[in-house]
């Protein structure tokens, strides 16, 4: 079960992508906040990221275990929004970096996982072991091809990850080590980035994936919109539907007279045969009451060989006195 993850302004650059075996940053800790930038991804928009990543980091994970045969976990930590020269300059070097198309939305993604991550990955998929110590070098042209098609497969998963907000094909364009030579986008634009925590055997790390945010805000802002439309049209047919079925409840109406007042001297007093003033005047109708609540008023009557009442206008009260 994964943890629930923040949305915070800013990250702090050193913690993005860092090496393996770097504990997790608290959620309660301070992070700084760029106000040159303010954050524009409101709750609804996080909330529907959250959904996407979640399910993206599940089948990230069923990959990893599939195709590694060791345990591996992959867990969604945090939600962000920064610059993008800000992500590549948090980034080590040498980085493992899949640069991925996502038609029909502009721009290119980028997956990215530690160096060390990549490297134990090749190990297992040559047949290895998955030593915890790995060569601090680029990818050999085997290595590549190998991790090439490891993350096609994973970058295909986005299509169900994303299927509730935008129907998209991703495909890797590219693989890169060296994070400066990513250059995907103006340094000074805004991107969406989800951080990841990635367990692969005894390795751990962090992982992360980059939108461009103007490829992301209409979609989350269509998305957002359609939810709301659709929680008033609940609302609304939750309503009618309501008022609909409460017309239909059968419900107990009783005719009475006035009520009487007596004190318990008078009560205990009673015996059969007892005759007890109503106080009701003979030309002040009967109260038609639902629940205890006086609903109308009525005279008796009857209707063939049953008794009835007619339903009246209700008496006017003037002075203490009740007349018609």
């Amino acid at each position: 079960m994964t943890s629930a993850p923040t949305l915070v302004p800013v990250p702090d650059p050193a913690n993005a992508g860092r090496a393996s075996q770097r504990s997790r940053v608290p959620a309660t800790e301070p992070r700084p906040y760029d106000f040159r930038r303010p954050s524009q991804l409101d709750r609804e928009h996080v909330r529907s990221l959250q959904i996407a990543y979640e399910t993206f980091s599940r089948q990230f994970t069923t990959i990893l275990n599939s195709t590694l045969h060791v345990f591996s976990m992959v867990d969604l930590i945090a939600i962000t929004q920064m610059a993008y020269g800000d992500y590549i300059d948090s980034l080590p070097s040498p980085s493992f970096m899949v640069l991925a198309s996502i038609d029909p939305l502009p721009g290119t993604a980028i997956l990215q996982i530690p160096h060390e991550t990549a490297m134990l990955c090749v190990d297992r998929l040559l047949g290895g072991h998955g030593a915890d110590t790995q060569p601090d070098r680029p990818l050999t042209e085997i290595e590549s091809s190998l991790m090439r098609g490891l993350s096609q497969r994973i970058m295909h998963e986005l299509r169900y990850a994303f299927e509730g907000l935008v129907r998209i094909e991703p495909e890797v364009v590219g693989l890169e080590s060296n994070p400066q030579f990513a250059q995907v986008t103006a340094p000074s634009d805004v991107i969406v980035l989800a951080s990841f925590e990635i367990r692969v055997g005894d390795q751990e790390g962090a992982a992360t994936f980059a939108m461009l945010f103007t490829s992301l805000y209409p979609i989350l802002e269509a998305a957002s919109t359609s939810k709301r439309v659709d929680k008033r049209d609940v609302a609304m047919r939750s309503a009618a539907a309501m008022r609909l079925r409460l017309n239909e409840v059968p419900v107990d109406v009783t005719v009475q007279f006035s009520t009487v007042a007596l004190n318990p001297q008078q009560i205990l007093g009673l015996s059969v045969g007892d005759v007890m003033p109503l106080g009701q005047p003979t030309s002040y109708p009967l109260q038609v009451t639902a629940g205890g609540v006086t609903c109308a008023y009525a005279v008796p009557g009857t209707s063939g060989k049953k008794l009835a009442c007619l339903i009246v206008e209700e008496p006017e009260k003037t002075e203490g006195t009740i007349t018609r």
